[in-house]
């Protein structure tokens, strides 16, 4: 696979519309890939903005959305939620990268006449390798000059969703709740799905008062619904506009989708 080498000002420059996920100097995009229809392949881009030569391995690990969002690492499918990973080929599995250098890596489909309509998702994970030196070696006899160095291990880890046959997804907001008495003020309220798919978009709360113009008062970007739960809990900051005084009115929240922002769901709280 060939490499080309990035000027990081430069890198970070050709990303500004696409979506990224970056931890420590690892740099995958996009951040989200999704194979339906005819699109059989997908090409990520995996940078390494670091000083230093660093070494990665990709694989894919399965893991279990939870109503807060949290994420729990599993081994078998949940009803109604199997795996992508069957399906799917990655290669190359390890690259390395020197700085400010990065290399494609090509995921695609292998898909089977027996697949279910539905989603199908794996979690494509990549994972700094460190050379380390074994227990034992480069350790002085004297007791008092054992130091410990601890060595962060940094992953990164992307949904590939496959999609299959006929897939629905819908969406509705339900158990609207607000505080506004604590120093921090915030809105509460579940996001319900339903159908054989997840739904994925960006959350925006507007304050409403009659014959003014809505005001942002917050905003959550790339929230997902997989489909091995049924609702999600959220809870959003009302601090985004810090000038603003919430009292009488309403608070409007929509789910928009991400690509068109074309609402999924909304809702209304009167305050």
């Amino acid at each position: 696979m060939k490499k080309v080498i990035f000027v990081l000002l430069c890198l970070l420059g050709s990303f500004s519309s696409i979506s990224i996920y970056a931890q420590g100097d690892l740099y995958v995009t996009p951040s989200r890939v999704i194979l339906e229809g005819r699109n059989q392949k997908a090409i990520l881009s995996v940078a390494n903005t670091g000083k230093e030569t660093a070494t990665y391995s990709i694989s894919f690990v399965e893991r279990r959305m939870n109503e807060d969002g949290s994420f729990t690492s599993i081994e078998i499918p949940d009803s109604g939620a199997p795996f992508a990973a069957p399906y799917l080929r990655i290669y190359p599995r390890q690259v390395t990268l020197g700085p400010n250098e990065g290399q494609s890596v090509v995921l695609q489909v292998r898909r089977s006449t027996t697949m279910a309509d539905g989603e199908y998702r794996s979690h494509l994970y990549f994972r700094s390798e460190k050379d380390y030196v074994a227990l034992g070696e480069d350790v002085k006899d004297s007791i008092a000059s054992v130091s410990v160095k601890l060595i962060p291990i940094f992953g990164i880890s992307i949904p590939i969703i496959v999609r299959s046959g006929n897939v629905i997804s819908t969406a509705t907001l339900s158990n609207l709740a607000i505080n506004l008495k604590n120093q921090k003020k915030e809105i509460t309220f579940t996001i319900n799905r339903e159908g054989n798919g997840s739904v994925y978009g960006d959350l925006k709360v507007e304050y409403i008062q009659p014959n003014k113009k809505p005001v942002e008062v917050g905003a959550v970007n790339g929230v997902a619904v997989y489909t091995n739960i049924n609702k999600r809990k959220m809870t959003i900051d009302l601090s985004a506009n810090l000038g603003l005084k919430i009292s009488k009115g309403v608070l409007k929240v929509s789910y928009l989708e991400r690509d068109t922002q074309i609402p999924i769901a909304e809702a209304e709280i009167s305050l």
